[in-house]
């Protein structure tokens, strides 16, 4: 299986550099749009802006991104700041996202509600 970093070019100019970044823009955005719908569903599973924010996931996903960074070839400090970094944008967003869904009428969660939900 090929690493990550064997698949770049060896670009003789910065056009050819740039050609390379905007082909893996073209790939990343669509998936990270798809990311973000998913931080929507998790605030309308979560509906409680006090889970939101959950260190241990955060730890979990920083766990898992570094040795596959590594594994990739690439430098696994880059790829944690940048995932913190995008972390911290999804988790924005996820508040934005639950307070749109309870303007739109979601009813917040109840004493009684199931905490189990809250991964």
């Amino acid at each position: 299986m090929t690493r990550a970093i064997d698949k770049v070019n060896d670009c003789k100019t910065m056009g050819e550099v740039r050609a390379g970044v905007n082909a893996l823009d073209d790939i990343l955005v669509p998936l990270l749009v798809e990311r973000s719908g998913y931080m929507t569903q998790a605030a309308k599973v979560k509906n409680d802006e006090n889970l939101v924010y959950d260190q241990d996931r955060i730890d979990a996903i920083i766990e898992r991104v570094r040795p596959h960074a590594e594994r990739e070839g690439g430098n696994a400090d880059l790829i944690e700041r940048i995932y913190r970094a995008m972390i911290t944008c999804y988790i924005d967003y996820e508040h934005d996202e639950l307070a749109r869904m309870r303007a739109e009428g979601l009813q917040p969660r109840t004493a009684n509600a199931d905490k189990g939900d809250a991964s």
